[in-house]
């Protein structure tokens, strides 16, 4: 049986830095896309970052783009998004989710498309 759980969340100054984990357990690790999305106080949940296999294989929202980083090591079954240069606008709660890959196209920015979420981790970027 699949779990996720994230942590790493905290609050920071605007340009600092953070790197949540993300802890997978249950077989197949490396089967699976991990993504991490984030949902700001009364908005929608967003896509940040996904990544497939190694770093060849990563997607990102574009407010984020050269400001985080997501990368994965499957010996130790974990995910990890390290924020650099943090701003306000990327307060939120920050979601870590699972999908298992197939072989058709996989809208990867859509949190429908993922089965197993943790329970989320809290940013803060003050001013």
């Amino acid at each position: 049986q699949v779990q996720v759980v994230e942590s790493g969340g905290g609050l920071v100054q605007a340009g600092g830095s953070l790197r949540l984990s993300c802890e997978f357990s249950g077989p197949g690790f490396s089967d699976y896309a991990m993504g991490w999305f984030r949902q700001a106080p009364g908005k929608e949940r967003t896509f940040v970052a996904t990544i497939f296999w190694t770093a060849a294989n990563t997607y990102y929202t574009d407010s984020v783009k050269g400001r985080f980083t997501i990368s994965r090591d499957n010996a130790k079954n974990t995910a990890y998004l390290q924020m650099n240069n943090l701003i306000p606008e990327d307060t939120a709660v920050y979601y870590c989710a699972a999908v298992e890959v197939g072989h058709g196209v996989m809208e990867i920015s859509d949190p429908r498309t993922y089965d197993y979420w943790g329970q989320g981790t809290q940013v803060t970027v003050s001013s």
